[in-house]
């Protein structure tokens, strides 16, 4: 059963590896982004970038997704996107080549109309493959952001 907060809400309180993959309870896992983090735009895509820089794409979707629960209505197609983004690229990571290539189109879809850079953005993560090195993915849509 996931572990709760007072409200009812899910928590992020079992540990994941670098790649986020869920780890037993009371395993050693990398740091999470807390579940209340609710970031300005500014500070989601700073510390967003930073975990793309460190190949950690599942913890800036956390991030990401973190800014889309608190955005405004007219930001959050945007902020998911990223967030699914990021998800397909932790699948490639993972080698889930399939399920990569449908978040990766998914969140696309979300961010095009938002412009400069988020069209350069889709555009990489749509010519990404199933085989794609996850690496040069990683860095491919962390330069276009």
């Amino acid at each position: 059963m996931r572990d709760r907060d007072p409200q009812g809400r899910p928590r992020n309180a079992r540990p994941r590896d670098e790649y986020g993959r869920p780890l037993p309870h009371g395993a050693e896992g990398v740091e999470r982004v807390p579940d209340d983090y609710a970031p300005s735009a500014e500070q989601a895509m700073t510390d967003a970038m930073a975990f793309l820089r460190d190949h950690r794409p599942f913890h800036a979707h956390e991030i990401f997704e973190g800014r889309w629960k608190c955005a405004p209505e007219q930001e959050r197609e945007l902020w998911q996107g990223l967030a699914q983004i990021c998800v397909g690229l932790t699948h490639l990571q993972r080698g889930n080549g399939r399920g990569a290539l449908t978040l990766l189109a998914r969140g696309a879809a979300r961010i095009q109309r938002y412009g400069t850079p988020y069209e350069e953005v889709a555009g990489v993560a749509l010519a990404l493959r199933e085989d794609s090195d996850p690496a040069a993915a990683i860095d491919a849509v962390a330069a276009a952001l």
